[in-house]
C-alpha cells in the first residue's frame, strides 16, 4: 500500500524508533565541514578592515559618520544577490545532483574574493560582493546533504559538529583579514618594498580564502560523493524543461488530477513543485530561521562598527588586530562550546525551549554595549571593558545554539526526501532576504546613532525589536517535530 505524505507527515521520524545512535559516516561527513568551511571564511574575513577600507577608497569624502553605511552594504550585497538565485540553485540540486551545484558555488567564492581584493573602488567592491552571492548556493545544499548521510538518531550530533566549519571560518576570517591587511604597512621588512603589496594593501588577505576555496574545489571535484539518489545530467533536465514549455506552447495541458497528485507526492525521492512546499510546517521553520539570522547578522554588522568606532562617538576605538582577536576568540570558544555541550543540551531540553533561549540572548548583548562605552569614556580600556566584552562574546555563544535546532525543525518540515533542496532553498532566500536588509540597516541606524546624540540610542532599541520579534516567532515551533 502506498504511502500517503501530507503536510503533516514527518521527515524525522520518533527517536523511540530506534534505539541508539547511528555511527556518522565520519568520511563524506567530514569532508562536508571541510567544504562548509569555505563560505564563512570569506565572509567574515572582511569584518575587521571593511571600516578601514572604507576610509582607504574616499567614498565617504572624510566622513566618519558615513563608514558605517558603506559597510553595511557591502555585507547585504552578497544576501540580496543570494537571495535572488539560491532557490534556484537548491531546487536544481533537487534535480542534477548536489555535487555540480556545490562546485559551481566554490568557484564563484574564490574568484569573487580574487576580484575583492584586486578592487579599488566601491564599484568594484559591489560588482564582487554581487558576485560572490550570486554563483554561491552552497549553504542549503551542503545541509541538504547532512540530512542525506544521517538519520533521526545522529542528526542533532551532525548538527553539534557543523559549528566546527563556522566557528573556525568565523575565527580564522577575522585573524587573516586583522593580521594580513596591509601588509606593507604592517610588516615593512617583508612586504615594504613590494610594490604590488602597496598598490592592494588588501589582496594578501583575500587571496588566502580565495586559494583555500580553490582547493575545497578539488577536493569536492575528486572525493565527495553524489547523496542524491536519481540525479539527471543537466543537459537532461533542460532539454525536459524545453519539451514542458513547447508543449505548454503548441498544446494546452489539462490539469492534472489529485490523484496524479497524491501519486507523485508518494515518490519519497521525486521533487515536489514548489506550491506542494508552501505548507505551514515549512513557513513557520523558514520564518524562524530568517527571524534568527536577522538578529545575529545585525549584531555582526554592528559589533565591529562599535568596537572600531571613536570612543568619544559612541564606540571603543579598537583597531583591526584587536577586533579580529575578539571575533576569533568566540568563533573558537563557540566551537567548542557548541561540540561537547549542543547535543546533551538538545537531548535533555528540546530543540524549541534551546531556541527561544538562544534568541533571548541577545537582549543583554545589546544592553551591554551603551555599559561598555560609558566605561570606557570613565576608565578607559581597563579589566572592566574587558570582562563586559567577555559577557558579549557569551552572549554570542548562546545565540548561535539556535542555529543547530532550527536546522533540525527545516529537515523535519520538508515534506519528502526528494524536496529536501528545495525546502532548504526556500528557507535559505528568506534567510538571504533578511541578511541583505538587517547589515544595511543596522549599520546605518547605527551611523544615525552617533552623527546625533539625540538619537544615541536608536540602534539598541532597532536591535531589541528585532530580538523581540524572533521571541515572538519562536513560539510557532511546536514542543514537539511534526508528526503524522
Amino acid at each position: 500500500m502506498a504511502h500517503t505524505v501530507d503536510e503533516e507527515t514527518p521527515l524525522l521520524h520518533d527517536h523511540q524508533q530506534k534505539h541508539g545512535r547511528t555511527p556518522l559516516p565520519w568520511r563524506q561527513f567530514t569532508i562536508i565541514l571541510f567544504l562548509q568551511l569555505a563560505e564563512p571564511l570569506t565572509s567574515q574575513l572582511i569584518s575587521p578592515f571593511a571600516p578601514q577600507l572604507i576610509r582607504d577608497i574616499g567614498v565617504t569624502n572624510g566622513d566618519e559618520t558615513k563608514v558605517g553605511f558603506y559597510v553595511g552594504l557591502l555585507h547585504s550585497l552578497f544576501f540580496a544577490t543570494q537571495a535572488l538565485t539560491v532557490l534556484h540553485w537548491s531546487r536544481v540540486s533537487d534535480h542534477i545532483g548536489r555535487k555540480p551545484v556545490l562546485l559551481t558555488g566554490l568557484f564563484g567564492l574564490s574568484l569573487s574574493m580574487y576580484c575583492f581584493g584586486l578592487s579599488k573602488t566601491f564599484i568594484g567592491l559591489v560588482l564582487s560582493r554581487a558576485l560572490n552571492g550570486a554563483l554561491n548556493g552552497n549553504i542549503g545544499v551542503l545541509k541538504s546533504m547532512m540530512v542525506e548521510i544521517t538519520d533521526e538518531t545522529n542528526l542533532a550530533q551532525a548538527y553539534a559538529y557543523m559549528p566546527i566549519a563556522w566557528s573556525s571560518g568565523g575565527t580564522l576570517g577575522p585573524l587573516i583579514g586583522g593580521f594580513l591587511s596591509r601588509p606593507a604597512d604592517r610588516f615593512p621588512n617583508v612586504f615594504g618594498n613590494v610594490e604590488f603589496m602597496r598598490e592592494y594593501p588588501y589582496f594578501l588577505a583575500c587571496a588566502i580564502p580565495a586559494t583555500f576555496t580553490a582547493i575545497a574545489w578539488i577536493v569536492a571535484f575528486f572525493f565527495l560523493k553524489e547523496t542524491l539518489p536519481n540525479s539527471v545530467p543537466f543537459r537532461e533536465l533542460i532539454k525536459s524543461k524545453f519539451r514542458q514549455w513547447s508543449n505548454k506552447k503548441s498544446l494546452k495541458s489539462p490539469e492534472p488530477s489529485s490523484e496524479t497528485l497524491i501519486t507523485n507526492e508518494n515518490d519519497e525521492n521525486k521533487p515536489l513543485p514548489l506550491r506542494s512546499l508552501l505548507i505551514p510546517r515549512v513557513l513557520i521553520a523558514a520564518a524562524n530561521y530568517a527571524a534568527l539570522s536577522t538578529v545575529e547578522i545585525s549584531f555582526r554588522a554592528v559589533q565591529p562598527l562599535f568596537y572600531a568606532t571613536p570612543v568619544e562617538l559612541g564606540g571603543l576605538g579598537l583597531d583591526p588586530p584587536q577586533i579580529g582577536n575578539i571575533l576569533a576568540t568566540y568563533g573558537i570558544l563557540n566551537g567548542l562550546f557548541q561540540i561537547f555541550c549542543f547535543a546533551d543540551l538538545h537531548d535533555r531540553f528540546g530543540s524549541k525551549a534551546i531556541f527561544t533561549f538562544a534568541v533571548s540572548s541577545g537582549i543583554p548583548f545589546v544592553l551591554i554595549c551603551p555599559l561598555i562605552n560609558a566605561l570606557a569614556r570613565e576608565y578607559g580600556l581597563n579589566w572592566a571593558v574587558w570582562c563586559m566584552i567577555g559577557v558579549q562574546v557569551l552572549c554570542s555563544m548562546s545565540l548561535n545554539l539556535g542555529y543547530s535546532c532550527i536546522f533540525i525543525y527545516i529537515a523535519a518540515a520538508s515534506p519528502n526526501r526528494g524536496s529536501l533542496g528545495a525546502t532548504n532553498g526556500i528557507a535559505q532566500m528568506l534567510v538571504s532576504i533578511m541578511r541583505s536588509i538587517g547589515p544595511a540597516s543596522a549599520a546605518s541606524i547605527f551611523s544615525l546613532s552617533i552623527k546625533t546624540p539625540a538619537h544615541a540610542w536608536f540602534v539598541y532599541y532597532f536591535l531589541l525589536v528585532v530580538i523581540f520579534v524572533a521571541i515572538g516567532a519562536s513560539l510557532l515551533l511546536p514542543r514537539k517535530m511534526w508528526k503524522k
